[in-house]
């Protein structure tokens, strides 16, 4: 199973550990791309400031973010799964997860980035901030930069086993899986069951509370009909729409009663 994750816009801090080391972090392929976009990223950032917060799309409140990126390659890094914070991490808690439950984490996770394009949660990297909708003016919208090599590391990635795929709408276009892939793929949407509505906080922490129960548990379902069933056996209400052709993913709304 493997299961793309968003990032966060809150990051832990750095810390004092060995500085990063592109040609460690999974996915060998995307190392390319990822120096590209650390490159120019770095040189936005030690330039003029007020353009750099325009780029990065930042408040003047958020002003200091972009000292981070000036420090890439110099400051300490630490996993990925201690770096990102927010709703879904807070969720996951992968700190307080048993030893095998954090094997199979390593093994399962995948975390889509702007600067990094995806990283494993056990690979290092600095704190940092890039957005996967930032226009980079060398590079363009890290959107598009991300799709060919992604399209060449992604599937190998997945091999022949489910994918999950909980990622937001700004990191979807990075990559998006096709033909025999998809047809292994499930998108989740969590709905509060009266009103049948998205709403945004609640859907991302039940979206870590599942990560966190499957990888818990142990499961391994095979295929996104699998997967159902594991959820049910879990205990969440889970409603399921099968590819209506080859090649699309199946889609499930999982219906949480509990706004929290």
């Amino acid at each position: 199973m493997l299961v793309l994750l968003p990032p966060s816009e809150g990051k832990a801090p750095s810390g004092r550990g060995t500085a990063l080391k592109l040609e460690s972090l999974s996915l060998p392929g995307l190392t390319e791309a990822r120096q590209a976009v650390l490159d120019e990223l770095a040189e936005l950032c030690a330039g003029d400031e007020e353009k750099a917060r325009e780029v990065l799309g930042l408040s003047e409140g958020l002003r200091g973010e972009i000292a981070k990126n000036t420090e890439l390659r110099t400051s300490g890094a630490r996993p990925a799964g201690e770096i990102y914070t927010g709703v879904l991490y807070d969720a996951l808690d992968l700190a307080s997860m048993d030893t095998a439950a954090k094997r199979r984490a390593g093994r399962s996770l995948l975390v889509f980035s702007g600067l990094w394009g995806a990283v494993r949660v056990t690979d290092k990297i600095p704190s940092y901030r890039c957005s996967m909708g930032v226009r980079l003016p060398g590079l363009g919208a890290l959107g598009a930069h991300w799709r060919t090599p992604m399209a060449a590391a992604l599937p190998e990635a997945a091999g022949d086993g489910l994918v999950l795929d909980l990622r937001s709408s700004a990191y979807t276009g990075a990559w998006k899986p096709k033909g025999e892939v998809a047809g292994r793929t499930a998108t989740v949407r969590v709905l509060h069951a009266p009103t049948r509505k998205v709403v945004s906080h609640f859907n991302k922490a039940t979206k870590g509370r599942i990560v966190r129960s499957l990888l818990a548990a142990g499961a391994a379902p095979a295929g996104p009909a699998e997967l159902v069933e594991a959820l049910r056996d879990l205990g969440y209400e889970v409603e399921v729409s099968p590819p209506a052709r080859a090649g699309t993913a199946w889609a499930l709304d999982v219906l949480v009663n509990e706004v929290h």
